[in-house]
């Protein structure tokens, strides 16, 4: 009997083990490079130039786009589509100049700061450097842009 205790006990203490280590790595914060490396692949996607593969970073449900160069609101997959295939046309590539990430939980974090996007538009290529803001949100397992918001610098800064 004693040993039927003991194995259960056991059993029970590896069980509750395993429980709490899966749970942990269910809750890991994410580091700061991978929060930085967030920006990398959307940059990346907007150098596909397709603006369905730009719109399917941003969160299924709930997402909000503030864009740089349109004063419409985007909240849904569509309007954010419409948005960039828009905005495509110009040839965007993104430097970040400053970024601030704050991890505010295993599923949350906010990166804003300043960027500069090179365009080019009729063979002219020009800079608009502009203050952002991304909330990303880890859904499903995957992380997506919940809000985004970009707005051009109202005074012309050096760099």
């Amino acid at each position: 009997m004693k040993t039927s205790h003991l194995l259960s006990i056991s059993v029970l203490t590896a069980v509750a083990a395993a429980t709490a280590t899966a749970s942990a790595a269910t809750h890991k914060m994410p580091t700061h490079g991978q929060i930085a490396k967030l920006f990398k692949t959307w940059n990346n996607a907007l150098q596909t130039g397709n603006p369905e593969t730009v719109a399917k970073l941003y969160c299924a449900k709930g997402a909000v786009l503030l864009p740089t160069v349109s004063n419409q609101v985007r909240t849904t997959h569509k309007g954010i589509v419409d948005y960039f295939t828009y905005f495509l046309k110009s040839k965007p590539v993104g430097h970040i100049d400053k970024e601030y990430i704050r991890v505010l939980g295993p599923k949350t974090a906010i990166n804003s700061g300043i960027y500069t996007f090179k365009l080019t538009q009729n063979g002219k290529h020009t800079s608009v450097q502009a203050r952002y803001t991304y909330v990303y949100e880890k859904q499903h397992g995957k992380w997506c842009i919940m809000d985004h918001h970009s707005s051009a610098m109202p005074e012309k800064t050096s760099k």
